[in-house]
């Protein structure tokens, strides 16, 4: 009889413990929604901070762990002549003198109070309409400012990711097809991870009155952005604007953060790191991570943030995977990386054995007596034919229906000083090939041709051809020429 109380006080207790677990819990909801707002936009701001602006491949300081801010952000539109690739400038419609325009770092819950000026000397009115803003035209209706004024417009930040801006004054595809776009991210509560380095890339299509390559200044052309016919299409506003001196860089071991957006106005990129996987895709800026991604699409008007890391030292060259873009337009950048070499990743190259002796792909030279010896050229214009046709069917890929190359990959053969300078030294890289730095025009080159399977009579003619073509010294190569310089040992 004596168990029953016992069993009683037991049951008490337990009820005693389960009302005070339940108010403690009701106590730490209560006091949880008083310190955590439920929104973004109930998240209060504390002092106004000045916005630190970066023109790309840079990008501001990570906002780490600090308290949402009235953030001001200055920012003016300057209408100037720029350089889109060697000879040929372009007047560029800016947001903040660069393209793409200045790079913008938020967090969720920053009052962003917007001051956008439009420089005096600007022929046109603009606007800027930020993908990452909750309200009409994404601020463009608050923001429509004619030259000489400023607009001031403010907005609450409210959903983490990376998110593209833009004018979107009519005719809005002009307007961003003269570069006026640019990122504006806005990073989580607590900030993203640290990385070790990080860049700001954009790519845009260009859309010239002359043709790809044609020096000069050239005016915008508004049929053939409406074809999505376009001249140029590059990372951050030029041809070669991440390339040589401008190359982004890392060191073995490092993490890289490359923010990524597209502002088009009309073609989408695949972006593509050769020799490096990401090891994490942000998937268009958002909250979905994908890994181990090989390349990554990127709409007109959309952004990707993708993250790896570098195991081994060399130039990675970033293009757009549709590679002619890349080649041919000018999608190209460079990351070269620094350190110690990792032989169990990669061993560079072991051996160049010869495949398949037989066949158009031997990398020897006939000799003596077995070669093929051609007719006898009737006349200059006759060399000059034959040379065109063997330049077309051998040089063209990497030197160009002009010989103007490939920018950042092969050089020019037209106006060459390299190539006038010494012609002996010209028979000998298409006999021999070329691997290594040159200088062509003042421009440095570092790649790879190899020999050619050409007679000395097809080398005689394409030489002909090159040295009679695009401003050259008009040299008229031999076959006796090609022999002499292929019989030095």
């Amino acid at each position: 009889m004596k168990t029953q109380p016992n069993f009683l006080r037991l049951y008490f207790n337990y009820k005693l413990a389960l009302l005070a677990l339940a108010f403690i819990t009701l106590t730490a909801c209560s006091n949880k929604e008083k310190s955590e707002p439920k929104d973004a936009e109930d998240i209060p701001v504390s002092r106004e901070m000045i916005a630190e602006l970066t023109a790309p491949p840079h990008v501001p300081t990570p906002v780490g762990r600090r308290k949402a801010k009235k953030l001001i952000v200055d920012m003016e539109i300057l209408e100037e002549e720029g350089e889109m690739t060697n000879g040929v400038s372009y007047v560029y419609w800016t947001f903040g003198g660069s393209v793409p325009g200045s790079f913008i770092r938020t967090r969720v819950g920053d009052e962003v109070e917007f001051h956008l000026k439009n420089h005096p000397d600007n022929k046109l009115p603009h606007n800027i309409d930020l993908h990452a803003v909750n309200g009409p035209g994404g601020g463009a209706e608050s923001s429509f400012v004619a030259p000489g004024h400023e607009k001031v417009f403010s907005f609450k930040v409210l959903n983490p990711g990376l998110y593209v801006y833009h004018c979107a004054t009519a005719p809005v595809g002009m307007h961003i097809a003269n570069g006026m776009y640019g990122l504006i991210l806005v990073e989580p509560e607590g900030g993203l991870p640290l990385v070790d380095k990080e860049y700001y890339l954009m790519q845009g299509d260009f859309y010239t009155k002359g043709a790809h390559g044609e020096r000069g200044l050239q005016a915008f052309d508004m049929q053939k952005a409406i074809d999505e016919k376009a001249d140029y299409v590059v990372f951050n506003g030029k041809v070669g604007a991440l390339t040589g001196d401008n190359a982004i860089t890392a060191n073995v071991g490092e993490t890289v953060r490359l923010f990524l957006g597209n502002g088009g106005p009309n073609l989408v990129s695949s972006f593509h790191v050769i020799g490096e996987i990401f090891d994490k895709v942000h998937v268009e800026g958002g909250d979905l991570i994908n890994t181990n991604v090989q390349t990554t699409l990127i709409p007109a008007g959309g952004a990707a943030i993708v993250e790896f890391k570098v195991e081994v030292p060399g130039t990675f060259i970033m293009v757009d995977h549709s590679i002619f873009r890349a080649f041919n337009k000018g999608a190209l950048g460079m990351l070269k990386v620094e350190g110690e070499e990792n032989k169990k990743i990669y061993s560079g190259e072991l051996r160049d054995d010869i495949y398949l002796p037989e066949g158009g792909g031997i990398q020897t030279m006939p000799e003596g007596d077995n070669v093929v010896q051609e007719a006898p050229l009737q006349s200059l214009e006759e060399q000059l034919e034959r040379g065109k046709q063997a330049y077309m069917q051998t040089c063209f890929a990497c030197h160009q229906s002009e010989g103007q190359g490939i920018p950042s990959a092969f050089p020019p053969l037209a106006n060459s000083d390299y190539l006038n300078a010494d012609v002996d030294r010209a028979i000998g890289v298409v006999l021999n090939g070329l691997t290594g730095e040159i200088t062509v025009n003042g421009e440095t080159y570092n790649s790879v041709m190899t020999r050619q399977s050409l007679s000395p009579s097809e080398v005689a003619n394409v030489l002909t051809y090159v040295y009679n073509s695009w401003g050259n010294s008009k040299k008229v190569i031999t076959t006796a020429m090609v022999e002499k310089v292929r019989n030095q040992k």
